[in-house]
C-alpha cells in the first residue's frame, strides 16, 4: 500500500472515527493537537497510558496517549441542557502506535451522548462529531 493510500486510510469502529498515519508517534500527537485546535478544541488533559501501565502495573505497553479534548462553546451549551453531562466529558481522542505507524481516533459523540436520552443534545453531539471528524480528516 502506498504512503498516500495509508495516510488516507480511515478505520471504522462502532464508537469512534480513526485514521492511520505513516508518521512517528510523537509527530502524530502533535499533529492531532494542532488539528483539534483548528477546530476550536483545547486539550484539557493528557494521559500517557504507556507510562501509567509501567508505573502502576510494571508492564510494557505500546505508545498510547489519551487527549481529553473540549470545545468550550459546545460544552457550555450542552451543560446548560444536561447538567450531569460532565460525566461524559471531555471528548477523548487517542493516539497510539501500531505496526510502525500511528493511529489517531476520536470518540463518536452522537453515540456517546445517546446514552443520556436527551434529544436537546443531538445538535451539540452532531457539531462535535463534525468538528472531530474534520480534525481527523485533516491529518
Amino acid at each position: 500500500m502506498s504512503e498516500k493510500a495509508i495516510k488516507k486510510s480511515v478505520e471504522k469502529m462502532g464508537y469512534g472515527y480513526a485514521r492511520r498515519l505513516p508518521v512517528a508517534f510523537g509527530e502524530a500527537v502533535e499533529l492531532a493537537r494542532e488539528a483539534l485546535k483548528k477546530e476550536g478544541f483545547g486539550v484539557l488533559c493528557e494521559i500517557d497510558i504507556k507510562e501509567k501501565m509501567q508505573e502502576k502495573l510494571g508492564v510494557d505497553f505500546r505508545d498510547y496517549v489519551i487527549l481529553g479534548a473540549c470545545n468550550p462553546p459546545i460544552a457550555w451549551h450542552a451543560l446548560k441542557e444536561e447538567i450531569g453531562l460532565g460525566l461524559l466529558l471531555p471528548c477523548n481522542v487517542v493516539v497510539y502506535e501500531e505496526d510502525g505507524q500511528s493511529v489517531v481516533a476520536a470518540i463518536d459523540a452522537v453515540k456517546m451522548l445517546s446514552v443520556v436520552g436527551n434529544p436537546k443534545l443531538d445538535e451539540s453531539a452532531a457539531m462535535v462529531n463534525e468538528k472531530l471528524q474534520r480534525a481527523i480528516d485533516s491529518l
